[in-house]
């Protein structure tokens, strides 16, 4: 009768990878569906789902693209993707250079597109890690494939990571910095929010350092003197 027993244990440890593996499939894709519905629906951040969880606080307000100054979305491309309109998720031009430039992956710098920000801010974690690129890369390609880039950068404008409290979005950036809903910022006021963005949990636009002014100061001339770079984002006219 061992022999029986051992196939049992044999078939049921089969089961149990089975589950595990069909169970960790579903994790890696339900990304990818939830890309697609995101289309249509106003998505949140792993962070703000973390803090909310963990009882800390969270402002947002979601605000249509529409809503938002046109200097934000634009001084930002400017600040963190010039190529935006033009590379397909992930900026692989960039990519090369970031390793050409690197003597070894420890080196390596940052230089993720605003698309791999927005699915990393979605569904994946913050910090340097292979594996964390290794499932960013796949997942910018097809949101790229799947949404438009208005939506994209609607979602980003969204989700990211503004304040030093817990302000997530342009609407609660705005507020928190300048008093002001984001539909009224000025070009000046986007630039120092585009530079407070890499780092909100240093910077801060309400109080910015010379390192903050100095920063918009280069992504407001850039955005004036590009105004192309947010052709793609703009709303097409009906005739």
């Amino acid at each position: 009768m061992g022999w029986l027993r051992q196939s049992a244990n044999k078939s049921r440890r089969s089961r149990v990878l089975r589950a595990g593996l069909f169970i960790l499939l579903a994790l890696l894709l339900l990304p990818y569906a939830l890309v697609v519905l995101y289309r249509f629906v106003n998505p949140v951040s792993t962070l703000m789902v973390w803090r909310w969880l963990t009882l800390q606080r969270v402002e947002r307000s979601y605000v249509p693209l529409a809503a938002i100054s046109p200097f934000l979305p634009l001084t930002v491309i400017a600040a963190e993707d010039g190529r935006y309109c033009s590379h397909r998720g992930v900026d692989f031009q960039e990519l090369r250079g970031i390793v050409e430039e690197a003597e070894d992956f420890e080196g390596l710098r940052g230089g993720s597109s605003i698309t791999q920000q927005t699915v990393k801010n979605l569904f994946l974690w913050h910090g340097r890690s292979y594996v964390r690129k290794a499932l960013e890369l796949p997942l910018a390609l097809w949101a790229d494939l799947v949404l438009p880039k208005r939506r994209v950068l609607d979602i980003y404008l969204n989700i990211a990571e503004w304040g030093p409290s817990g302000q997530f979005g342009a609407e609660a950036a705005a507020r928190q910095a300048f008093g002001k809903p984001a539909r009224n910022l000025t070009a000046g006021e986007a630039a120092v929010l585009a530079a407070v963005l890499p780092n909100p949990a240093r910077r801060n636009a309400r109080q910015p350092t010379p390192t903050v002014r100095r920063l918009a100061g280069v992504y407001a001339a850039r955005a004036a003197a590009s105004p192309w770079l947010g052709d793609c984002i703009r709303p097409r006219r009906t005739p």
